[in-house]
């Protein structure tokens, strides 16, 4: 490890190449190299200090890049063990910005780097899974009224602070980033799906084709995964508990049926739901030999991996993301520890995908310097209109032109007394 004191990382001299990483990922930014250039020119976050726990990637990076750009001071860290681009962690240190981060982070170090951004007392807390939040609440509220607001990124950050809320236990204002369109009908249906395939293939280097894939969850990521794993050729189930959910899976053409039904017929499984132990240590029993186990959920309790370690009679490592377990005299394979897939083994999202989601994060720490004194401790949604802002930006970097609306047309939808 290469520790400063603004920094640790695994090996400072991996810079270069997350450099490179970093400058490859921001050609396929567009729209957010344009929120930065307004941010250079506006300085809108100026005097504003930026507390994030994201997945350390060339993408997050230029996020970061933003954010300094408009000003702020800021403090990462990751947001899940094995998510980290050691390259990437180690160009932003050498950048100057305070960063504690490595792939394959042990619990101690997870929450000590935590801590570290807890005490730079940031304004703003950017969250991917509600850790960085969680611990704020229950160990530093003494910080509190000092923060604006904060941001989550993905759905199951938004559960618990949903849940946080319901309690009456969130003490200021988060953003739900994560409830743009261009965030989850962007980066959890195309980002999720091709990531996630990604990874399975990176850890396995199996033939998708043929074989019965069984997704958990058929929310954003679910369809993302089942739609890119049917182009793969594989025969699609889905587990559902939700009816609608259910239905649409159904409509779309994949067979549903209970994890129970479906843990017999499955080669590979991937879970997507944000809830726990989706795949249970009964259903991993009727499973067939030698049958692949993933997640993509944010957390790695989605499979109970814990009882299966505790009921296998072996468990050994057969590449670097492929653990193997013999439960029962079979072989079942858990990939990326049983967490997230497309990140432990792959690279996480595509770049462009990333960009419309981290232009939201940029306009939110934005909408909440200006807000702040009037929004309520409370889970916000930000306004339409900027959401449609970062998908006109997104659609001006692909070079795609649309229609507009004449001025008849604009009245016509805005009466009601012309008819039939």
């Amino acid at each position: 490890m290469d520790t400063g004191t603004t920094y640790e990382v695994k090996e400072m001299a991996l810079a270069e190449q997350g450099r490179n990483n970093l400058d490859l990922a921001e050609l396929h930014m567009g729209a957010l190299m344009e929120v930065k250039k307004r941010f250079v020119a506006e300085k809108p976050l100026a005097g504003t200090r930026i507390g994030l726990a994201l997945h350390v990637t060339k993408e997050t990076g230029n996020l970061v890049r933003t954010l300094i750009a408009g000003g702020a001071e800021v403090a990462i860290t990751g947001c899940n063990p094995l998510s980290t681009q050691d390259d990437v962690a180690a160009a932003l240190a050498q950048e100057g910005v305070k960063v504690w981060a490595y792939k394959g982070e042990n619990r101690e170090d997870y929450y000590r780097y935590l801590k570290n951004v807890i005490e730079f007392r940031p304004h703003i807390t950017i969250d991917d899974g509600c850790d960085l939040v969680s611990e704020i609440h229950q160990n530093y509220p003494d910080l509190i009224p000092d923060i604006y607001c904060g941001c989550e990124e993905t759905t199951t950050g938004i559960i618990r602070l949903m849940a946080m809320e319901r309690d009456g236990a969130l003490k200021y204002p988060m953003i739900a980033v994560n409830d743009n369109k261009t965030k989850h009908l962007v980066d959890n249906y195309y980002g999720t799906g091709q990531s996630t395939l990604d990874g399975i293939l990176r850890a396995t280097n199996v033939l998708i084709a043929g074989k019965t894939v069984v997704v958990v969850g058929y929310g954003s990521c679910g369809k993302g995964v089942s739609l890119r794993a049917q182009a793969f050729g594989a025969n699609v189930v889905v587990c559902e508990v939700d009816n609608f959910r259910a239905l649409q899976a159904s409509y779309d053409g994949f067979r549903v049926m209970p994890m129970r039904e479906a843990a017999p017929q499955g080669d590979i499984f991937v879970t997507v739901t944000g809830n726990k132990h989706v795949i249970d240590i009964e259903s991993m029993r009727t499973m067939k030999h030698g049958a692949i186990l993933a997640n993509s959920g944010h957390f790695d309790i989605e499979i109970d991996i814990a009882s299966l370690r505790q009921e296998s009679t072996g468990e050994r490592r057969i590449r670097p993301f492929m653990d193997e377990f013999t439960l029962d005299g079979k072989k079942l394979f858990v990939l990326g520890e049983g967490r997230l897939i497309n990140l432990a083994a792959a690279e996480g999202h595509p770049s462009e995908v990333m960009s419309t989601s981290f232009c939201g994060q940029a306009l939110a720490c934005e909408y909440g310097v200006r807000n702040h004194d009037s929004m309520k401790n409370e889970v916000v949604r930000l306004p339409d209109e900027i959401d449609d802002t970062i998908a006109g930006l997104q659609l001006a970097a692909m070079r795609v032109s649309i229609d507009t609306l004449t001025d008849e047309q604009i009245e016509y939808m805005s009466s009601w007394q012309e008819g039939t």
